[in-house]
């Protein structure tokens, strides 16, 4: 909590108008400000090491919105490999300054996991029907409950008008409009392009970990989509996976963890074409125990 104290002070003496707010009762009180107004607010919740992504969220939003807050918070929840949660990158100096660059009027909130969980990290269970249960779902258990669990209450927060994410966690996307839908939040959910590197790797925060050599070759990662998009066209969902699974088999670098095309509406898998769906891949990769997911529409 110090680091936090210390950002927010540092903040609003250089700059008046960043406003790094670390608790509930402090933004809650802004937020009050603005709602009476009815003015509309824009939010982009992360969980830190802010990307080019990012900042086309929060573009985005400022474009849509009179105000805009963005979260950065590491969920625990979230993360059923405490090495991966350990390891995750966390650079709120370095983010704040990349927020100023996009507006100085942002607001931020970056609390503690004390504050989001009042003492029990623990994520509350949710029915999805059936959307948590396909690809992420399978090789991570409990991940979308601590989604579902923190979003909700970060909407609780901030209740905002619209809410920007990125269509790389695609899956993840569906299930926070099911969120929506069947907790009655009300909030529009804006799904936003993805962003990728100069060679076609999808943009992460993850990305950080990867050295120049292993950022370099995540290309296989797009350039494999591109082609199975292609495949798509003229074989059956079974011979492209055959093709994906072959193509990752010869890479001495990369594991494939899953590919899956599945319907964009319901996640489950396709077994045989049917031309009135819509089709998605979505792939996980590991490089040097990092992983790596990306999606592409097949439509």
């Amino acid at each position: 909590m110090q680091l936090f104290t210390k950002i927010v002070s540092l903040h609003r003496i250089t700059n008046p108008f960043v406003m790094v707010f670390t608790t509930e009762a402090e933004l809650s009180n802004r937020l009050k400000t603005i709602s009476d107004t009815q003015k509309t607010i824009g939010f982009v919740p992360t969980m830190g090491a802010l990307h080019d992504g990012h900042l086309s969220l929060l573009k985005q939003s400022i474009k849509d919105n009179h105000f805009t807050v963005i979260s950065i918070f590491v969920n625990p929840t979230q993360f059923n490999n405490p090495e991966d949660l350990k390891k995750y990158p966390r650079t709120l100096e370095t983010d704040v300054e990349k927020i100023k660059s996009v507006s100085d009027s942002i607001l931020i909130f970056a609390p503690s996991v004390e504050e989001m969980y009042h003492g029990k990290t623990i994520s509350k269970k949710f029915d999805f029907d059936g959307l948590e249960n396909q690809m992420e779902g399978k090789f991570r258990p409990g991940h979308f409950d601590g989604v579902g669990t923190i979003v909700k209450r970060l909407f609780e927060i901030v209740k905002p008008t619209k809410a920007y994410f990125g269509e790389k966690d695609f899956q993840q996307l569906q299930i926070i409009r099911k969120l929506v839908e069947k907790e009655k939040l009300k909030v529009e959910i804006v799904g936003c392009p993805i962003f990728r590197e100069k060679n076609g790797l999808a943009m992460s925060s993850r990305n950080a970990r990867l050295n120049d050599v292993e950022k370099k070759e995540a290309s296989i990662i797009y350039n494999t989509l591109i082609k199975a998009k292609e495949y798509f066209g003229t074989k059956s969902a079974n011979e492209v996976s055959k093709f994906v699974k072959k193509t990752f088999s010869k890479s001495n670098m990369f594991d494939l963890e899953y590919f899956e095309i599945a319907d964009e509406k319901t996640l489950v898998s396709c077994k045989r074409k049917n031309k009135n769906k819509k089709y998605r891949a979505f792939i996980a990769v590991f490089v040097n125990n990092v992983r790596l997911i990306d999606t592409i529409s097949f439509n």
